[in-house]
């Protein structure tokens, strides 16, 4: 079972790597495409799209840079070896989101208080284009995104993108037809909302993970029933659970066994049960009443 468990764990690693580097690549051409479409038509819109899509490639390479770091051996200066920078990552992409979420909303105002004419039908031409290869990027990662922070923050990071094109879509549309040059800063300030309340969630548990707060994912109610319901177990305390990387959490916990059981043993069921809650790595300290009254 265990062999069989790690053999799906190689083919999921394998393949969120070949989702990155597609992800990457695809990206990197439409940027290539669209830059050339915006000196063509010397438009700054599109132009300033382009930069922008550049920041999203480079915010997929440091999810991909956080993947390999996880996977890096541990030193004798670095113990848990580099876990942690997966959620380091996490945050700055969380960041990098609330900041592009800051462009559209300067860009959207500039817009409101002087419209430009816009070329309708070419800007929704691209930004089509961009709906599409941001929509199939996002795709790459929507079997992994609720497991790991970075890939959530990467599949964020294009979901968003595919919506603001589909935004320069409707409103390329409309201006072509109408001439209404006002949409284009209302569709931005409407998808620059949705980014915010989407991204927050991201925002908020990258935070909380990089103060060794308790994982959103971790019930801690639950951890204390496990520990307090195994057999030889009388109670605990110094309970702390944290987080080591986005997909591995940390407790340690003083546990007062019952006089007269077997140590070991408790110690392997309360292990087993933590492991059962997402505790992955759990030190245990064990006490009887009367070293716990010497001691608490």
């Amino acid at each position: 079972m265990g062999e069989h468990h790690h053999h799906h764990h190689i083919i999921a690693a394998k393949s969120l790597n070949r989702a990155f580097y597609i992800g990457i690549a695809i990206n990197i051409v439409y940027i290539i495409g669209e830059a050339g479409v915006g000196f063509w038509q010397n438009s700054m819109g599109l132009l300033a799209d382009a930069g922008h899509n550049l920041g999203d490639v480079a915010s997929l390479a440091l999810s991909l840079l956080a993947i390999k770091l996880y996977k890096k051996a541990a030193t004798k200066d670095y113990t848990y070896g580099y876990k942690k920078s997966t959620i380091l990552i996490s945050l700055v992409n969380a960041v990098i989101l609330l900041i592009a979420v800051g462009g559209i909303i300067v860009e959207s105002i500039s817009k409101l208080i002087n419209p430009e004419p816009l070329e309708g039908f070419t800007i929704a031409v691209v930004a089509g284009i961009g709906v599409f290869v941001n929509g199939i990027t996002a795709y790459l990662f929507i079997d992994h995104k609720d497991k790991d922070l970075n890939v959530k923050g990467a599949y964020l990071h294009m979901a968003m993108d595919a919506l603001v094109s589909l935004g320069v879509v409707v409103a390329g549309i409309v201006i072509h037809y109408t001439g209404w040059y006002i949409i284009d800063p209302i569709i931005g300030f409407i998808v620059a909302f949705i980014i915010v309340k989407s991204t927050w969630s991201l925002l908020s548990d990258s935070l909380r993970l990089s103060l060794d707060g308790v994982p959103e994912s971790v019930d801690l109610e639950k951890i204390k029933s496990a520990i307090v319901e195994t057999d030889g177990v009388a109670s605990f305390h110094h309970l702390h659970v944290w987080a080591i990387s986005t997909t591995d959490n940390a407790l340690t916990v003083h546990i007062v066994v019952k006089e007269g059981v077997d140590q070991e043993l408790v110690k392997g069921r309360v292990k087993d049960s933590l492991t059962a809650c997402g505790v992955n790595h759990a030190t245990l300290e064990l006490e009887t009443h009367a070293c716990c009254e010497l001691n608490c």
